[in-house]
Protein backbone atom coordinates (compact mmCIF):
# COMPACT_ATOMS: atom_id res chain seq x y z
CA UNK A 1 0.00 0.00 0.00
CA UNK A 2 1.80 2.96 -1.40
CA UNK A 3 0.52 6.12 0.44
CA UNK A 4 0.87 10.06 0.05
CA UNK A 5 0.00 12.31 2.37
CA UNK A 6 -0.98 15.80 1.10
CA UNK A 7 -1.73 17.39 4.86
CA UNK A 8 0.38 17.57 7.76
CA UNK A 9 -2.39 16.58 10.61
CA UNK A 10 -2.64 13.39 8.24
CA UNK A 11 0.95 12.15 8.27
CA UNK A 12 0.94 12.28 11.94
CA UNK A 13 -2.28 10.43 11.94
CA UNK A 14 -0.80 7.77 10.14
CA UNK A 15 2.72 7.27 11.31
CA UNK A 16 0.85 7.38 15.05
CA UNK A 17 -0.70 3.89 13.11
CA UNK A 18 1.71 2.62 11.13
CA UNK A 19 4.44 3.52 13.37
CA UNK A 20 6.89 4.32 10.45
CA UNK A 21 6.98 6.17 7.26
CA UNK A 22 8.48 2.94 5.81
CA UNK A 23 5.93 0.43 7.23
CA UNK A 24 5.44 -2.36 4.83
CA UNK A 25 1.92 -2.54 4.94
CA UNK A 26 1.83 0.89 4.31
CA UNK A 27 4.32 3.27 3.37
CA UNK A 28 4.76 6.96 3.16
CA UNK A 29 5.85 7.58 -0.62
CA UNK A 30 5.13 11.19 -0.36
CA UNK A 31 3.94 14.16 1.94
CA UNK A 32 3.52 17.81 2.09
CA UNK A 33 6.01 20.24 2.65
CA UNK A 34 4.45 20.74 5.88
CA UNK A 35 4.89 17.18 7.47
CA UNK A 36 7.32 17.06 10.35
CA UNK A 37 5.65 14.95 12.58
CA UNK A 38 8.91 14.41 15.06
CA UNK A 39 9.63 11.09 16.20
CA UNK A 40 9.33 9.65 13.12
CA UNK A 41 13.09 8.24 11.62
CA UNK A 42 12.83 8.17 7.78
CA UNK A 43 10.57 10.94 7.31
CA UNK A 44 13.03 13.61 6.22
CA UNK A 45 13.41 10.90 3.29
CA UNK A 46 9.89 11.29 1.87
CA UNK A 47 9.68 13.43 -0.87
CA UNK A 48 8.00 16.96 -0.60
CA UNK A 49 4.97 17.15 -3.59
CA UNK A 50 3.55 20.80 -2.02
CA UNK A 51 5.02 24.18 -1.54
CA UNK A 52 3.41 27.40 -0.52
CA UNK A 53 2.89 30.29 -2.90
CA UNK A 54 3.27 32.88 0.45
CA UNK A 55 5.78 33.82 3.13
CA UNK A 56 5.41 34.53 6.79
CA UNK A 57 6.70 37.74 7.84
CA UNK A 58 4.07 38.87 10.37
CA UNK A 59 0.73 37.98 10.87
CA UNK A 60 -0.91 41.44 9.25
CA UNK A 61 1.64 40.95 6.09
CA UNK A 62 0.45 37.29 5.75
CA UNK A 63 -3.32 37.88 6.12
CA UNK A 64 -3.03 40.51 3.19
CA UNK A 65 -0.49 37.95 1.14
CA UNK A 66 -3.13 34.84 1.55
CA UNK A 67 -6.68 37.43 0.66
CA UNK A 68 -4.87 38.52 -2.22
CA UNK A 69 -4.29 35.18 -3.33
CA UNK A 70 -7.53 33.30 -2.59
CA UNK A 71 -9.17 36.86 -4.19
CA UNK A 72 -7.49 35.22 -7.61
CA UNK A 73 -9.38 31.91 -7.31
CA UNK A 74 -6.79 29.96 -6.54
CA UNK A 75 -4.47 27.75 -4.82
CA UNK A 76 -2.30 29.04 -2.04
CA UNK A 77 -0.14 26.17 -2.69
CA UNK A 78 1.83 24.58 -5.60
CA UNK A 79 1.47 20.77 -5.90
CA UNK A 80 4.33 18.84 -8.03
CA UNK A 81 2.20 16.81 -9.95
CA UNK A 82 4.64 15.03 -12.26
CA UNK A 83 6.46 13.70 -9.14
CA UNK A 84 3.11 12.74 -7.78
CA UNK A 85 2.10 10.41 -10.76
CA UNK A 86 5.78 8.54 -10.98
CA UNK A 87 5.29 7.76 -7.22
CA UNK A 88 2.07 5.51 -8.24
CA UNK A 89 0.07 6.48 -4.62
CA UNK A 90 -2.66 3.61 -3.58
CA UNK A 91 -3.82 6.58 -1.46
CA UNK A 92 -4.04 9.98 -1.49
CA UNK A 93 -5.11 11.79 1.54
CA UNK A 94 -5.55 15.27 1.30
CA UNK A 95 -8.60 18.07 2.72
CA UNK A 96 -11.30 19.96 2.06
CA UNK A 97 -11.92 21.70 4.87
CA UNK A 98 -9.28 24.80 5.18
CA UNK A 99 -8.18 26.55 1.61
CA UNK A 100 -5.64 28.51 3.70
CA UNK A 101 -4.09 25.33 5.43
CA UNK A 102 -3.02 22.93 2.79
CA UNK A 103 -3.62 22.02 -0.54
CA UNK A 104 -7.27 21.80 -1.27
CA UNK A 105 -9.22 18.44 -2.40
CA UNK A 106 -10.64 19.99 -5.82
CA UNK A 107 -6.88 20.92 -6.77
CA UNK A 108 -6.00 17.25 -5.94
CA UNK A 109 -9.03 15.22 -7.59
CA UNK A 110 -8.33 17.22 -11.02
CA UNK A 111 -4.43 15.53 -10.67
CA UNK A 112 -6.01 12.37 -10.16
CA UNK A 113 -8.66 12.58 -12.77
CA UNK A 114 -5.27 12.40 -15.08
CA UNK A 115 -3.79 9.63 -13.85
CA UNK A 116 -3.68 6.38 -15.61
CA UNK A 117 -3.83 4.78 -12.55
CA UNK A 118 -6.25 6.27 -9.98
CA UNK A 119 -5.97 6.17 -6.21
CA UNK A 120 -8.07 6.29 -3.47
CA UNK A 121 -8.58 9.94 -2.42
CA UNK A 122 -9.36 9.99 1.14
CA UNK A 123 -10.70 13.70 1.95
CA UNK A 124 -10.24 14.32 6.02
CA UNK A 125 -13.01 17.49 7.22
CA UNK A 126 -13.48 17.19 10.88
CA UNK A 127 -14.74 20.07 12.87
CA UNK A 128 -15.16 18.28 15.75
CA UNK A 129 -12.19 15.90 18.18
CA UNK A 130 -14.76 12.99 17.39
CA UNK A 131 -14.73 13.58 13.89
CA UNK A 132 -10.74 13.80 14.16
CA UNK A 133 -10.91 10.25 15.91
CA UNK A 134 -13.33 9.23 13.22
CA UNK A 135 -10.96 10.41 10.58
CA UNK A 136 -8.72 8.35 12.50
CA UNK A 137 -10.47 5.38 11.63
CA UNK A 138 -10.65 6.19 7.76
CA UNK A 139 -7.34 6.03 7.97
CA UNK A 140 -6.58 3.07 8.83
CA UNK A 141 -9.87 1.50 7.00
CA UNK A 142 -8.11 2.77 3.59
CA UNK A 143 -4.52 1.74 4.44
CA UNK A 144 -6.07 -1.89 5.42
CA UNK A 145 -4.65 -1.21 9.50
CA UNK A 146 -8.25 -0.37 11.07
CA UNK A 147 -7.65 -2.34 14.07
CA UNK A 148 -4.37 -0.74 14.76
CA UNK A 149 -6.33 2.35 14.42
CA UNK A 150 -8.95 1.49 16.78
CA UNK A 151 -6.31 0.62 19.40
CA UNK A 152 -5.00 3.72 18.74
CA UNK A 153 -8.34 5.85 19.05
CA UNK A 154 -9.07 3.59 22.18
CA UNK A 155 -5.73 4.86 23.74
CA UNK A 156 -6.58 8.71 22.77
CA UNK A 157 -10.06 8.51 23.95
CA UNK A 158 -8.88 6.98 27.71
CA UNK A 159 -6.55 10.02 27.76
CA UNK A 160 -8.72 12.67 27.53
CA UNK A 161 -11.31 10.98 29.98
CA UNK A 162 -8.58 10.62 32.36
CA UNK A 163 -7.64 14.40 32.06
CA UNK A 164 -10.88 15.60 32.38
CA UNK A 165 -10.99 13.30 35.82
CA UNK A 166 -9.07 16.47 36.91
CA UNK A 167 -11.72 19.32 35.71
CA UNK A 168 -14.09 20.31 38.82
CA UNK A 169 -17.43 20.74 37.43
CA UNK A 170 -18.44 22.46 40.61
CA UNK A 171 -16.00 25.33 40.34
CA UNK A 172 -16.67 28.55 38.27
CA UNK A 173 -15.67 28.08 34.91
CA UNK A 174 -12.88 31.15 33.74
CA UNK A 175 -13.13 33.16 30.80
CA UNK A 176 -10.76 31.87 28.01
CA UNK A 177 -10.14 34.16 24.55
CA UNK A 178 -7.95 31.61 22.24
CA UNK A 179 -6.56 33.52 19.85
CA UNK A 180 -5.90 31.62 16.67
CA UNK A 181 -4.65 34.98 14.86
CA UNK A 182 -3.49 38.20 16.02
CA UNK A 183 -3.30 40.53 12.74
CA UNK A 184 -6.42 40.77 12.46
CA UNK A 185 -7.16 38.68 15.08
CA UNK A 186 -9.35 35.53 14.76
CA UNK A 187 -10.53 33.37 17.74
CA UNK A 188 -10.50 29.85 17.23
CA UNK A 189 -13.38 27.24 16.42
CA UNK A 190 -14.05 24.12 15.52
CA UNK A 191 -12.63 21.79 17.97
CA UNK A 192 -10.85 24.08 20.02
CA UNK A 193 -13.91 25.82 21.50
CA UNK A 194 -15.04 21.95 22.48
CA UNK A 195 -11.56 21.36 23.71
CA UNK A 196 -11.48 24.59 26.49
CA UNK A 197 -15.28 23.95 27.30
CA UNK A 198 -14.19 20.15 28.62
CA UNK A 199 -11.32 21.41 29.87
CA UNK A 200 -13.83 23.59 32.19
CA UNK A 201 -13.67 26.72 30.71
CA UNK A 202 -15.84 28.93 28.69
CA UNK A 203 -14.86 30.27 25.40
CA UNK A 204 -17.79 33.32 24.74
CA UNK A 205 -16.05 34.67 21.33
CA UNK A 206 -17.13 31.37 19.75
CA UNK A 207 -18.66 28.62 22.04
CA UNK A 208 -20.04 25.89 21.26
CA UNK A 209 -23.60 24.75 20.68
CA UNK A 210 -25.82 21.82 20.22
CA UNK A 211 -27.42 20.86 17.11
CA UNK A 212 -31.31 21.19 17.03
CA UNK A 213 -31.70 17.81 16.92
CA UNK A 214 -29.95 17.25 20.14
CA UNK A 215 -33.30 17.45 22.12
CA UNK A 216 -33.27 16.38 25.73
CA UNK A 217 -29.26 15.17 24.77
CA UNK A 218 -28.73 19.09 24.39
CA UNK A 219 -27.73 19.38 28.22
CA UNK A 220 -24.39 18.01 29.77
CA UNK A 221 -25.09 15.10 28.51
CA UNK A 222 -24.92 15.63 25.30
CA UNK A 223 -21.64 17.28 25.80
CA UNK A 224 -20.16 15.21 22.66
CA UNK A 225 -23.04 16.69 19.98
CA UNK A 226 -21.98 20.42 20.92
CA UNK A 227 -19.68 21.66 18.27
CA UNK A 228 -18.61 25.58 17.22
CA UNK A 229 -17.94 26.97 13.87
CA UNK A 230 -14.95 27.87 11.96
CA UNK A 231 -12.38 30.45 13.28
CA UNK A 232 -13.61 33.91 13.31
CA UNK A 233 -12.40 37.49 13.00
CA UNK A 234 -12.95 39.52 16.13
CA UNK A 235 -12.50 43.06 17.03
CA UNK A 236 -9.69 43.80 19.91
CA UNK A 237 -12.65 45.65 21.58
CA UNK A 238 -14.43 42.25 21.59
CA UNK A 239 -12.03 40.91 23.56
CA UNK A 240 -11.68 43.44 25.93
CA UNK A 241 -15.29 43.29 26.65
CA UNK A 242 -15.21 39.53 27.68
CA UNK A 243 -12.45 40.47 30.10
CA UNK A 244 -11.00 37.24 29.98
CA UNK A 245 -9.38 35.39 33.03
CA UNK A 246 -7.15 33.14 30.71
CA UNK A 247 -5.70 34.01 27.43
CA UNK A 248 -4.15 31.56 24.70
CA UNK A 249 -2.46 33.19 22.00
CA UNK A 250 -1.74 30.04 19.41
CA UNK A 251 -1.40 31.28 15.89
CA UNK A 252 -2.13 29.28 13.12
CA UNK A 253 1.20 27.52 11.60
CA UNK A 254 3.08 29.85 13.38
CA UNK A 255 6.69 28.24 15.32
CA UNK A 256 6.98 29.40 19.39
CA UNK A 257 9.50 31.82 18.17
CA UNK A 258 7.32 33.22 15.93
CA UNK A 259 4.25 33.10 18.49
CA UNK A 260 6.35 34.79 20.74
CA UNK A 261 7.05 37.45 18.54
CA UNK A 262 3.78 38.11 17.12
CA UNK A 263 2.30 38.16 21.32
CA UNK A 264 4.73 41.18 22.11
CA UNK A 265 3.49 43.14 18.67
CA UNK A 266 -0.23 42.79 20.93
CA UNK A 267 1.61 43.82 24.01
CA UNK A 268 2.03 47.00 23.06
CA UNK A 269 -1.64 47.84 22.80
CA UNK A 270 -2.95 49.65 25.18
CA UNK A 271 -6.40 47.63 25.51
CA UNK A 272 -4.11 44.46 25.87
CA UNK A 273 -2.51 45.45 29.01
CA UNK A 274 -5.37 46.31 30.47
CA UNK A 275 -6.93 42.47 30.29
CA UNK A 276 -7.70 40.98 33.36
CA UNK A 277 -5.26 38.02 32.04
CA UNK A 278 -2.88 39.88 31.35
CA UNK A 279 -2.62 41.60 34.63
CA UNK A 280 -2.76 38.36 36.41
CA UNK A 281 0.17 36.86 34.03
CA UNK A 282 -2.14 34.39 32.90
CA UNK A 283 -1.64 34.35 29.17
CA UNK A 284 0.36 31.18 27.25
CA UNK A 285 2.08 31.78 24.04
CA UNK A 286 1.66 28.06 22.43
CA UNK A 287 3.23 26.83 19.19
CA UNK A 288 0.64 26.93 16.74
CA UNK A 289 2.51 25.04 14.22
CA UNK A 290 2.29 21.93 16.80
CA UNK A 291 -0.61 22.18 18.86
CA UNK A 292 -4.24 23.08 18.76
CA UNK A 293 -4.28 23.70 15.32
CA UNK A 294 -3.54 20.32 13.42
CA UNK A 295 -6.69 17.86 13.32
CA UNK A 296 -4.70 15.32 14.76
CA UNK A 297 -3.44 13.10 17.62
CA UNK A 298 -1.46 15.91 19.32
CA UNK A 299 -4.87 17.27 20.16
CA UNK A 300 -5.02 15.10 23.18
CA UNK A 301 -1.85 16.69 24.11
CA UNK A 302 -2.98 20.41 24.00
CA UNK A 303 -6.04 18.96 26.01
CA UNK A 304 -4.07 17.49 28.97
CA UNK A 305 -2.02 21.00 28.48
CA UNK A 306 -5.18 23.29 28.81
CA UNK A 307 -6.71 20.75 31.57
CA UNK A 308 -3.25 21.54 33.36
CA UNK A 309 -3.25 24.90 32.82
CA UNK A 310 -6.63 25.99 33.68
CA UNK A 311 -7.04 23.99 36.64
CA UNK A 312 -3.70 24.66 38.22
CA UNK A 313 -2.97 20.64 37.82
CA UNK A 314 0.56 21.18 36.44
CA UNK A 315 1.11 17.38 36.45
CA UNK A 316 -1.56 16.96 34.02
CA UNK A 317 0.25 18.76 31.34
CA UNK A 318 2.72 16.98 28.97
CA UNK A 319 6.39 17.04 29.44
CA UNK A 320 7.83 19.46 26.70
CA UNK A 321 4.93 20.73 25.60
CA UNK A 322 5.71 23.66 23.27
CA UNK A 323 4.49 26.89 25.11
CA UNK A 324 5.40 30.26 27.29
CA UNK A 325 3.72 31.98 29.90
CA UNK A 326 3.64 36.10 29.87
CA UNK A 327 4.92 36.72 33.73
CA UNK A 328 2.49 39.82 35.10
CA UNK A 329 3.44 43.46 34.43
CA UNK A 330 3.36 43.37 38.42
CA UNK A 331 5.55 40.26 38.88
Amino acid sequence: MRVVSLLPSATECLLTITGSPANPRAQLVGRSHECDYPGSPGLEAVPILTAAKTKFESSAQINQAVSAQLATGESLYTLDVERLAELRPDVIITQDLCKVCSIDLNTVRGVVAKMSRRPLVVSLNPTTIEAVFDDMLAIGRAIGMEPQAAAVVGGLRERMYRAEEFVTPFAAAPTVAFLEWTDPIFAGGHWTPQLIERAGGLHPLNPTAAPQSAGAAAGPIGQTLRAAGPSIRVPAEVVAAIRPEFVVVCPCGLSLEDAWRETRLLAEKPWWRELPAVRAGRVAVVDGNQMFNRPGPRLVDAFEWLVGWLNDRPEVMPEGFPWRQIDSPRS
